[in-house]
């Protein structure tokens, strides 16, 4: 067995390919990559059990076959090389020998019939989505998914699909953020929920791409076919909580105030906030905002003062500044916007412009109780 492949290509592909691979396997195979030759094309595999992707090079071979290669060792030693085509000849002996315009090396492989299976998936329903707008998707609500073991439901995102719009939600019980697009629609409703380690391969492989995504899922399962490439994953199991019940209708006090200003203001301000409840103070009223925290154990405080535009009754609210910060960051409109109607009710975050038409985001930020 015998191809030629271009170096670059090959490592740009496996450095894809090889975010899916976990430092620390149980089986051993899965530090491998599974290389299945046909004619003149080389199909790419990795896997951790609950997600495989893989990717298609096209070499230049006349055999076929499947054989699994280190990865550790194959990324290392492409890095290495400059731009050049590599010969790739697989032994009797179980090595594979790479020769270059330099040299040659031989590293060991596995026997690629000992590679985990990916699952067929039967009865599919899919929908088509582009693929910079699934990437913003991810990445709009994904910092808001919880790490809790005992809520697994909550440790990834929920999709759900309706013949009018998409919708992908993000809560760990302190946030909540629900992003939607009227721009995409499924053919029938579905819903269910990813878990976040594909999540993250998919937001770095398809940002900035305009390519379409197809997404084919079932009860357990749900697949990502783009350009050359298919991801395969376990979906989480369980049913997601009614996020809508959350979510307060009436909102009178609404606070408007330039992005960037009110991100770096908590951002200071937290510095001096006690490092327990990391609690901000935001006391309001008229067109100024005042933003305060205080650690009564070191004696440490600060306090700023915004202008802003503000409709509703003077009120004082605490936040965790951790969770306002990283919803602030996840934001890229100039000016925001903060709903709220009493002080132990949860806050609405929206972004005040910069959205493309038929998108929607609503983030949802619980409170802290203030010790006056």
């Amino acid at each position: 067995m015998k191809f030629i492949v271009s170096s670059s290509s090959l490592l740009k592909q496996l450095q894809v390919i090889g975010g899916i691979i976990n430092t620390n396997n149980t089986l051993q195979i899965l530090d491998n990559f599974l290389f299945e030759l046909s004619k003149d094309s080389l199909r790419i595999s990795a896997s951790d059990l609950e997600t495989t992707i893989s990717g298609v090079l096209a070499v230049d071979c006349a055999s076929k076959g499947s054989i699994a290669v280190p990865a550790r060792l194959l990324l290392d030693i492409l890095k290495t090389f400059p731009e050049q085509p590599l010969t790739f000849v697989v032994e009797d002996n179980n090595t594979i020998e790479i020769s270059s315009n330099h040299g040659k090396y031989a590293l060991a492989y596995a026997d690629g019939e000992e590679f985990p299976k990916a699952v067929e998936i039967n009865n599919p329903s899919s929908t088509v989505i582009q693929a910079d707008v699934l990437a913003n998707a991810i990445s709009k609500t994904i910092f808001a998914s919880g790490n809790d073991d005992l809520r697994p439901v909550m440790s990834g995102v929920f999709f759900q699909f309706s013949t009018e719009n998409l919708t992908f939600v993000a809560t760990d019980a302190h946030k909540l953020v629900k992003y939607t697009r009227e721009d995409v629609k499924a053919s029938e409703a579905a819903e269910f929920i990813m878990p976040k380690k594909p999540l993250n391969l998919l937001k770095t492989i398809l940002a900035g791409n305009e390519e379409d995504v197809l997404i084919e899922y079932n009860e357990s399962n749900a697949k990502f076919v783009f350009e050359k490439t298919e991801l395969i994953c376990r979906l989480i199991d369980g049913k997601y909580p009614n996020y809508e019940a959350v979510i307060p209708k009436e909102n009178p006090n609404r606070l408007v105030i330039d992005r960037n200003q009110f991100l770096n203001s908590v951002r200071r301000v937290s510095i001096f906030s006690n490092k327990t409840t990391h609690q901000v103070r935001l006391k309001i009223a008229g067109a100024e905002l005042n933003v305060s925290a205080e650690d009564i154990d070191y004696s440490n405080k600060a306090e700023e003062r915004l202008t802003c535009s503000y409709h509703g009754d003077d009120m004082q609210i605490g936040f965790n500044s951790r969770f306002l910060t990283e919803m602030l960051n996840n934001l890229s409109s100039d000016e925001v916007s903060l709903e709220m109607s009493l002080p132990n009710r949860a806050g609405i975050l929206t972004p005040a412009d910069g959205l493309d038409e038929g998108e929607h985001i609503t983030m949802l930020v619980m409170p802290v109780m203030l010790n006056n």
